[in-house]
């Protein structure tokens, strides 16, 4: 028993139990083809019903859950939602395989859009069981293990269609079977004593001592000891459990009262954050990218679908999944070992790298070849992940672990309410409802935007830091002409 506790204990035996429920959860080899599956005889969808009445439910879902679903993952300390996810997941798989209509549809993808939400569980949950120092560690192997899964998903879809190794029907329930073992996974997490917001009292119980001695330390022992100098052992050990029962009685007052203390503690955090004029830049480009980065990645197959409607390169599709994933993957890695100044050149990367997406984004509609598409596609997540990591860095450097999350959840609440707006107005079935070309066409008209925006704050920027830098060095040189005519 005392090696299982011990063990259990361990920061490897959460981490390692989170890696393979990430990992099983992200292997979905049917995602690549979910376009051909849907308007295939199996379902007998059309594409207009799929990309105007289907594709929109995720969207609208993903933004009505994500506040709540945000409150609720730090207040039930992140298991209970790690499973509950897992449960939506095994659901939404279920209904793709088992329903056909198009309000099942629809109602399979209100369930993905909690799954997504629900992303914010898994990402905060690691921080509540291992120290401080193991952070950097098990944030590398929890998200890394994801990308292993989206991309051995992409893979193995690849080779099961390409070979006829399996119906789409029979890929689904192989998917429902990975999700039950991410489910047992998820079951067998331990239970975080403490999160970020909510139970922000026990952090010293786990990851460091420093705030168990700033609750109860180190002056309310000296004072213990002054007063219990010339008293027996037995009364300081009665003192000392009177003492700790006070302490919980505290905690459990400061615990009911801690709802209203979170959301006025949350909104000061807000203020304080975004008054910074650099980290609110990078926060807008955050939103803005993101939502069209989503945008295309959820309509992609469509485009694809109808840029090559008659041969049957979507067999493919898994292929190219798995190689952008691999690529984007390595540019994130690869910008770590850059030595630039991003405070200073970040925005000009921003506006130039965005414009390239941009003029990706209208190769790639404007194309009659499928191998072109692929290509540019594969370029736009590269550039898009390349970014997005700058962003993560250049935010989270000055900012504590809760303030990170707290700007992680508004830019990407920012990004949602933006993509909303979008999907609303152009994509959904009740307002324009365009077809895919033109859909494309204004998200890479969107991105032309971006690019223009932040080429000229950053050119802005580049010109102030050269005119300061010059008045700097003049101010120098006129300083030691001063001392020099003083010395003679």
């Amino acid at each position: 028993m005392e090696s299982v506790k011990r063990l259990s204990s361990d920061w490897r035996y959460p981490t390692t139990l989170l890696c393979v429920y990430g990992f099983f959860s992200t292997v979905k080899p049917l995602e690549p083809f979910l376009i051909p599956f849907l308007t295939g005889p199996d379902k007998n969808l059309t594409t207009e019903q799929v990309n105007n009445q289907i594709f929109p439910v995720w969207t609208y879902s993903y933004l009505s859950v994500l506040v709540p679903v945000f409150l609720l993952t730090d207040w039930l300390r992140y298991k209970p939602v790690v499973v509950f996810q897992c449960v939506m997941l095994f659901i939404t798989t279920a209904l793709l395989r088992w329903t056909e209509s198009v309000p099942a549809m629809q109602a399979m993808q209100f369930c993905y859009g909690v799954v997504t939400a629900s992303d914010v569980a898994y990402f905060s949950y690691i921080y509540s069981v291992v120290d401080l120092k193991r952070y950097r560690k098990a944030t590398s192997y929890s998200r890394s293990v994801q990308l292993l899964g989206y991309t051995v998903g992409s893979v193995l879809g690849q080779l099961l269609v390409s070979f006829n190794l399996m119906s789409y029907n029979n890929i689904l329930v192989f998917t429902l079977v990975l999700t039950a073992i991410a489910l047992v996974a998820s079951c067998l997490l331990p239970m975080p004593q403490r999160s970020m917001f909510f139970h922000r009292k026990h952090s010293g119980q786990r990851a460091s001592e420093e705030g168990a001695k700033r609750h109860r330390g180190g002056s309310e022992e000296e004072e213990h000891d002054s007063q219990t100098s010339n008293t027996s052992l037995g009364d300081r050990g009665d003192k000392k459990e009177q003492g700790v029962k006070e302490d919980e009685d505290s905690e459990e007052i400061k615990g009911a009262a801690s709802c209203s203390q979170v959301v006025l503690q949350l909104w000061r955090d807000f203020r304080q954050c975004y008054s910074s004029r650099q980290l609110l830049y990078w926060s807008v480009w955050w939103a803005m990218a993101t939502c069209g980065y989503n945008q295309t990645v959820n309509y992609v197959q469509v485009l694809w679908e109808h840029v090559q409607p008659s041969q049957n390169f979507s067999i493919y599709n898994g292929g190219v999944e798995a190689a952008s994933n691999l690529l984007s993957a390595a540019t994130a890695y690869g910008i770590g070992f850059t030595e630039v100044r991003w405070e200073q050149w970040g925005e000009l990367a921003l506006g130039g790298f965005s414009g390239l997406g941009a003029a990706a984004l209208f190769l790639m509609t404007f194309t009659g070849n499928i191998w072109v598409c692929y290509t540019t596609y594969t370029i736009f997540k590269c550039l898009y992940m390349l970014l997005i990591t700058i962003a993560m860095y250049q935010i989270a450097a000055d900012l504590s672990m809760e303030r990170y999350a707290l700007v992680f959840g508004a830019n990407n609440f920012g990004a949602l309410l933006l993509q909303t707006i979008i999907t609303s107005v152009v994509v959904d079935s009740g307002a324009l409802g365009l077809p895919i070309i033109p859909q494309f066409i204004i998200y890479a008209s969107y991105f032309s935007v971006i690019s223009v925006v932040f080429l000229l704050r950053g050119i802005f920027s580049v010109c102030k830091a050269q005119r300061i830098k010059k008045e700097q060095s003049s101010l120098n040189g006129k300083q030691s002409e001063i001392c020099e005519e003083h010395k003679f």
